[in-house]
């Protein structure tokens, strides 16, 4: 599965088409080509050891991870084996990993088939450890991030446009997904990962790292349509929901120079949305929001993964207005077209950005001391944390302490 779309409530996705099953174990390692000299990390979460394979003779490192071995089973303490380097791959020791609602979908099989043991994480932000031999972009100790993919084909027009997050091909999601060496990927939720450097995001000294996870799904996820729809200086900007993805929204809008509004059922969370940055709050729960506010919004982000009354929400558009989704229901949702219609407006979708957009986010970010808004958790509470995300108990975002393992 390609893990680029992130959600922020608690109704489930349409499924979606994943590679056939896998066997998780032994992994052969994927060959790097002759046995190198490396100089041996010392932290003792990392091992390593020598396999043979028809190809010849390379290393595969043993490293600390939390597990699940089935859909809805606890979470456990484990080890997994990650490749050793090839020439442009960078090793990474997490130090923290961020936790999305896309990460209790897919250990949950809601969206269909994982691959089992499961490793999740999309959010990683942590230090640089080792390079590879043709490694130019990264030297040890550097801070760096991980987001939601590690590879795509690089040939097709989207990926040679910058776009790599819509590869013609399929993009190679950073958990459950398959590599190009045929093996699956397993993610963030670990101490140590491997990543070619193309797909390493560089974390600015001005946002610590604890904060900067959920930047690399719930912050790319909103600053993407919010630049690609111009949000900034003269517009009237709309947040659904205020959760993972919907705070991050808020306060990258505000810093873009907008006018923002939140759009929450009710106004439990009005404080928070406007320390966070809001100009206004609104609750859809009171019909006469609708009426209020109809024809005042240039651009509307809907984060919520329930199904919404499109025209209520349509009628909120001035003209050549757009709401782009990038929470996505689980069921169908009608659209009355002569909303549309009536002031040439767009419902439109958006998945997260590029790696040029991922990093121009986090230089961004780093300008305007913008973070997410986090609780850290050890290991041992992830299945306390899926439990509390899916009862919408958190604010905003978890973020696993990977020290804890």
């Amino acid at each position: 599965m390609s893990a680029s779309l992130c959600n922020d409530a608690g109704a489930s996705r349409p499924a979606v088409q994943h590679p056939p099953p896998v066997t998780r174990t032994p992994h052969p390692g994927r060959s790097v080509g002759p046995v190198r000299s490396h100089r041996r990390p010392t932290d003792p979460r990392l091992g390593s050891r020598q396999v043979g394979t028809e190809q010849g003779e390379h290393f595969v490192r043993s490293v600390t991870a939390y597990a699940t071995p089935a859909a809805k089973e606890p979470f456990a303490k484990t080890t997994i084996e990650r490749r050793d380097l090839g020439p442009n791959d960078v090793l990474i020791k997490v130090a923290f990993a961020g936790i999305c609602h896309s990460d209790i979908h897919t250990a949950r099989e809601e969206w269909g088939t994982a691959h089992f043991p499961l490793v999740p994480g999309h959010e990683i932000a942590g230090t640089v450890e080792e390079v590879g031999s043709a490694v130019g972009k990264y030297s040890v100790g550097d801070r760096v991030g991980v987001g939601c993919m590690v590879d795509s084909c690089r040939e097709c027009e989207n990926c040679l446009a910058g776009e790599e997050q819509y590869c013609l091909k399929g993009n190679t999601g950073t958990y459950n997904s398959i590599g190009k060496d045929g093996r699956p990927t397993d993610g963030g939720y670990s101490s140590h990962i491997v990543v070619d450097q193309d797909f390493v995001l560089a974390i600015p000294e001005g946002v610590a790292l604890d904060v900067a996870a959920p930047l690399l799904c719930a912050g790319i996820t909103l600053y993407s349509p919010l630049k690609h729809w111009g949000a900034g200086p003269g517009k009237n900007v709309a947040i659904v929901g205020l959760g993972g993805l919907g705070h991050m929204g808020v306060k990258i809008a505000h810093a873009l120079g907008a006018e923002v509004t939140v759009l929450s059922q009710t106004l439990s969370k009005k404080d928070d949305g406007l320390k966070l940055g809001a100009d206004h709050f609104y609750a859809t729960g009171d019909q006469q929001t609708f009426k209020d506010l109809a024809g005042t919004f240039d651009l509307i982000i809907n984060t919520v993964s329930a199904p919404l009354p499109m025209g209520d929400y349509l009628s909120l558009l001035r003209l050549d207005g757009t709401i782009v989704s990038v929470g996505a229901p689980g069921e169908p949702m009608e659209v009355p077209v002569f909303s549309l219609l009536s002031q040439r407006r767009s419902w439109a979708g958006s998945g997260i950005g590029g790696i040029r957009q991922t990093q121009e986010m986090l230089d961004f970010c780093a300008e305007h001391h913008l973070g997410a808004e986090i609780e850290v958790i050890s290991g041992d509470q992830i299945d306390e944390a899926y439990d509390r995300v899916v009862g919408s108990d958190v604010r905003y975002r978890f973020v696993i302490d990977t020290a804890s393992f």
